[in-house]
């Protein structure tokens, strides 16, 4: 749902991407149909797209504030990407003066690269590439300036956009001028991609460390004690009551981090003078109390079940 146009030359580089992206859900085999007609063109607006859409059952959300360019030091990446049921497909172009490359990856694993020194690049789908192509041989002088150029670009796509919905009307443009001959051009671009790909690398690490606590976030929360037996009263001191916790009772911390096991012992709070050794610690109606008498208890721990 993208197209982006990158000329690479002597001069330098100039990148356009629109900024359309367009989440869906459905089902798959309606999804297919939905998709098939999009890209043969036979969908114009966004409206087109919309009722078909919601013939089909398909829910729809379209958004113009994606960035698919960015400048890496004295290089412009573009990028456009898919999501998969377990990992994203990217596919980037990297380009400055005299050079650019080319990498394929899924998840942050590079499948392919490949490079060359100049041209103009097209990434989108063949529908809106074809469109793309016809109007760059309509506008195309080799003499124009890169300014000059990122202006057609902005102007081809949001010509575009108004003839297929996977295109939106929102442009960013991009322009780098590096003084790089053809082998430095390459070995500045191999030096940003390897260090691009260990910072993606690095972010989907992150990310999943971050999943991985949430979910353990998730599963402990729903094993937090609302009602039930806790422990025993084993010692007190002044206000400070030391309970037993019981077989099935844990104390955690607000990172989900075990304090106390159970059998061990956890430090409470009351504000009465009648707690005595061996009173049974129960949680009722959400609170912390005494079985006895309902007389109120305060910690600083998590009370959850195995």
């Amino acid at each position: 749902m993208s197209l982006i146009i990158a000329y690479v030359g002597k001069k330098g580089c100039v990148m356009a991407s629109d900024k359309r992206k367009i989440g869906y859900f459905g089902d798959k085999e309606n999804l297919k149909i939905l998709e098939e007609e999009l890209y043969e063109g036979n969908l114009s607006t966004d409206d087109d797209f919309l009722k078909r859409a919601d013939e089909l059952g398909i829910s729809i959300k379209i958004t113009d504030d994606a960035n698919k360019l960015k400048m890496i030091g004295n290089t412009i990446r573009g990028e456009v990407s898919t999501k998969g049921t377990m990992e994203t497909r990217r596919r980037r172009i990297y380009g400055t003066t005299n050079g650019y490359q080319i990498v394929e990856l899924l998840g942050s694993e590079t499948q392919s690269r490949k490079a060359g020194k100049s041209g103009v690049i097209i990434f989108g789908n063949d529908y809106a590439k074809k469109l793309a192509e016809t109007l760059i041989k309509r506008e195309w002088k080799a003499s124009q300036s890169l300014r000059y150029m990122g202006e057609i670009f902005q102007k081809i796509l949001e010509e575009v956009a108004f003839k297929t919905p996977t295109v939106g009307k929102k442009v960013d443009v991009l322009i780098q001028q590096p003084k790089f001959n053809e082998s430095e051009a390459q070995k500045h671009l191999n030096i940003t991609i390897d260090h691009d790909i260990k910072v993606l690398t690095k972010f989907r690490q992150e990310l999943t460390e971050q999943i991985v606590q949430q979910q353990i976030a998730i599963d402990m929360a729903n094993k937090i004690i609302s009602k039930g037996d806790v422990g025993k009263v084993v010692n007190v001191d002044d206000n400070m009551v030391f309970v037993q916790l019981d077989k099935n009772v844990q104390a955690m911390d607000g990172n989900w981090k075990q304090l106390a096991a159970p059998g061990q012992n956890v430090l409470m709070f009351t504000d009465g003078n009648n707690v005595k050794i061996g009173d049974k610690v129960v949680i009722e109606n959400e609170d912390l109390c005494l079985k006895k008498d309902k007389s109120p208890l305060k910690c600083d721990v998590i009370l959850c079940s195995l």
